[in-house]
């Protein structure tokens, strides 16, 4: 028998004001439940946000989304208060569980949004607000590793997905996530859907660690164990999930769908599933499990029978009932011992009865065995694997992952707590009750779901039906074939407690499989992230370093390359005529101004005579924008060329010249040939640009409003200050800040040449 349960340690006094956080994941949750029982599903509703693009505040709750809340929610409430516990002693336990109720608000607006635009937004909040709890210990540089890698995985995927989205709106002809799923009939055969789904599919892929990006969710166990029991078991990597299901019923007709589905889906549950036989810390095990019931739930998604999606919404829920509480086991045991090593730990039953107990009732369901709701959704899942008559090969390899299962449930039940006392402190004790009621709670309402059939039933079925709309009534209760399913789950449990007896061996064999280290995506990102910084710092090398006169060469051969791409755009359509304007003996003397100046610069040697030649192309310049009808572009040309020509003078004495080095001598054929090209350029696309015809609408547009919008009949000025106000405020924010920061260089300067 469990020892008694004390309430109250002195170490965990500290904690108790956290309590009041849970209060409004409460709160929402029984909302929710008050509204599923009394209101008919879905609800929605819709608020403009940026009408003019067709993106509005919409939101949708269906069953599917109803199924989600509850675990976001539900598990959310119960996760806090462990969390008050777990963070007694923790001086920045109010920033993380900020950033946990932040990311709770993410994943509510993710599950519900009805609008793809929306929906991406709060799917990129739960990547950065989970970057931020990953690497809640800043100070560790793996806990910073960690987070690096989740937010380039998942905000990788997420721009993937954005592009998908972009497509289903352009095909669709809306940004509705509903209008989208009623538009899939008419686009099935758009060239582009195939690119389309295939983004979609990545960026559920990262979120939900499919592979080959698998390999980020159990570095993510660096995170403090709230963040692992509500993050990274029933949340955030059931997002992808719940997209792929969302889209389900759209696009499960395309073999591209449905044979990506299951083909991922089934590599990535044998992968996690026997990477878990590597572990030794009790947390990665549990991720790598978490990795293979994903993969699990991705094939299940990717089965086109309607019992599928009753399938999916059954292991969904069961998969977070039996998950989350075994992470808190875990953050329990390292709470109290100082480790998650499974070498180091047995016997700690004798110290730790209740967490024991939530062990056990967690590993029977995570083992399918019955009189859990693992072994209800096991029933489910063999019916829908039937139904869709699975190939065998598939089939075969979910065996394999249930016998592992088997064996990780055995380890995480049994093997920590069981045999011989031992563990790396001295004394150990019961964790406390904020840090055992809430696992305790989870693992009674899955250890026997029957109990609540009437709540259970309406909500799973709603789901399922989310996800398969031919689906029609089923009782969950109902078993199907039970001596199948019993003879199935009898190999497994008996194939994962030889798993599980053996497991030491298995681990030794696969620990000396180093080529699994050295090769894989996990290798291949830090390949990439390794040749990232290479990159850079070439790029840095090649391009930032430092000479003016290299800058405008690029500047230069990129204008130049550009502008003969248009050319050879356009050059076919052109037909020039040649008109001599009224203004033309003006711009025919400016461009004399201009070419003489030019000539002359580059002529002379002298460093004033250098100054005074350019400052008379900016002159010409002036005099060609004084007849081209912008007197003030001509009036402010004037103004800063002569402002600039006498400040220059003035300071030229102060430098001392030197001689031309041998490397810019060996340039000068190259400046003097990309100077040439360049003008030429120039020329030509401006003899091409005067042979197109004009598009006026937009000089047009501001012609006409000027005056009545603006109050000015100068256009030019009521652009810059009223149609671009927020741009010109940007530019003197500029100028004000770069004089902010030479002020305390110039006062260096001025102090330096004071006597």
């Amino acid at each position: 028998m469990p020892a008694p349960l004390h309430l109250d340690h002195p170490e965990h006094h500290g904690g108790h004001a956290c309590l009041w956080v849970a209060l409004l994941p409460l709160a929402l949750f029984s909302a929710l439940a008050w509204g599923v029982l009394h209101h008919e599903l879905p609800w929605q509703g819709e608020v403009a946000w940026v009408p003019s693009l067709g993106v509005s505040l919409a939101f949708r709750i269906d069953g599917l989304s109803a199924q989600m809340l509850a675990l976001i929610t539900g598990i959310g409430t119960l996760v806090f208060v462990y969390a008050s516990g777990y963070l007694a002693h923790e001086a920045r336990r109010g920033r993380l569980l900020g950033v946990l109720l932040l990311f709770m608000l993410a994943m509510i607006g993710a599950v519900t949004a009805d609008n793809l635009i929306v929906l991406f937004l709060f799917w990129e909040l739960t990547s950065l607000s989970s970057f931020l709890l990953v690497g809640f210990k800043h100070d560790d540089a793996h806990a910073r590793a960690s987070a690096r890698q989740a937010l380039l995985v998942t905000m990788g995927g997420g721009l993937a997905l954005l592009g998908g989205f972009v497509l289903l709106a352009r095909m669709a002809g809306t940004w509705s996530l509903s209008g989208v799923q009623a538009a899939a009939p008419a686009i099935m055969h758009d060239p582009l859907l195939p690119l389309a789904v295939v983004l979609v599919m990545i960026g559920a892929f990262t979120k939900s660690a499919q592979f080959p990006f698998h390999f980020w969710l159990p570095n993510a166990m660096s995170a403090p164990t709230p963040v692992s029991a509500y993050l990274h078991s029933a949340t955030m990597v059931k997002l992808g999930i719940y997209l792929l299901a969302r889209f389900d019923a759209s696009f499960n007709d395309l073999p591209l769908w449905e044979s990506t589905l299951i083909t991922v889906g089934t590599i990535t549950a044998v992968w996690g599933a026997v990477l878990a036989l590597r572990e030794r810390d009790l947390k990665r095990i549990l991720a790598r499990t978490t990795v293979s019931a994903l993969g699990t739930l991705t094939l299940l998604i990717g089965l086109s029978t309607p019992g599928a999606g009753l399938a999916v919404a059954a292991f969904l829920f069961a998969h977070a009932l039996y998950k989350a509480p075994l992470f808190m086991v875990a953050g329990n045991i390292d709470h109290a011992t100082g480790t998650r090593s499974i070498d180091h730990l047995m016997g700690l039953r004798h110290a730790m009865p209740w967490t024991a107990a939530v062990a056990i009732l967690a590993g029977l369901s995570m083992a399918g065995l019955p009189l859990s709701f693992g072994f209800v959704a096991k029933d489910v899942m063999a019916v829908a694997k039937a139904e869709a008559e699975l190939f065998a090969l598939a089939s075969y390899a979910l065996v394999l992952v249930n016998a592992i299962a088997v064996a990780v449930a055995g380890v995480a039940a049994i093997r920590v707590f069981w045999g011989p006392p031992e563990w790396p402190r001295g004394k150990v004790h019961e964790a406390h009750w904020t840090m055992l009621a809430p696992p305790l709670l989870i693992v009674l309402l899955g250890l026997e779901f029957e109990l609540i059939p009437n709540v259970a039933n309406p909500l799973l079925l709603a789901a399922a039906q989310s996800i398969s709309p031919a689906l029609g009534q089923v009782d969950l209760q109902a078993t199907h074939d039970l001596a199948t399913l019993l003879s199935t789950s009898g190999i497994a449990v008996g194939i994962g407690l030889l798993l599980f007896v053996f497991w030491d061996h298995l681990h030794e064999v696969l620990h000396r499989q180093h080529w699994l280290d050295r090769y894989g995506p996990a290798a291949l990102y830090e390949a990439l992230l390794h040749g990232l910084a290479r990159l850079a710092a070439w790029h840095t090398r090649a391009i930032q370093h430092g000479g003016l006169t290299g800058y405008l060469r690029l500047m230069l051969a990129a204008l130049l390359a550009m502008g003969s791409f248009g050319w050879l755009l356009t050059v076919p359509a052109l037909q020039l005529e040649w008109q001599w304007a009224p203004q033309g003996w003006a711009w025919l003397a400016a461009c004399v101004l201009i070419a003489t100046g030019a000539l002359a610069a580059v002529s002379l040697r002298d460093r004033l005579a250098v100054l005074m030649a350019s400052g008379l192309i900016g002159y010409g310049s002036a005099v060609l924008f004084l007849f081209a009808g912008a007197p003030d572009l001509a009036f402010t040309q004037f103004m800063v060329e002569t402002a600039l020509v006498v400040v220059a003078a003035s300071l030229l004495p102060q430098f001392v010249g030197a001689a031309p080095s041998p490397a810019r001598r060996r340039w000068r054929a190259t400046d003097l040939a990309l100077a040439v090209a360049a003008g030429l350029g120039c020329f030509v696309l401006l003899t091409q640009l005067a042979g197109l015809t004009p598009d006026t609408q937009l000089a047009d547009w501001f012609a006409a409003n000027s005056l009545p919008e603006g109050r000015g009949r100068n256009v030019v000025n009521v652009i810059i200050v009223d149609f671009r106000a927020l741009d010109t405020l940007g530019e003197i924010a500029v100028v004000a800040f770069s004089l902010l920061a030479a002020m305390p260089l110039l006062a260096g300067l001025r102090g330096d040449r004071q006597p």
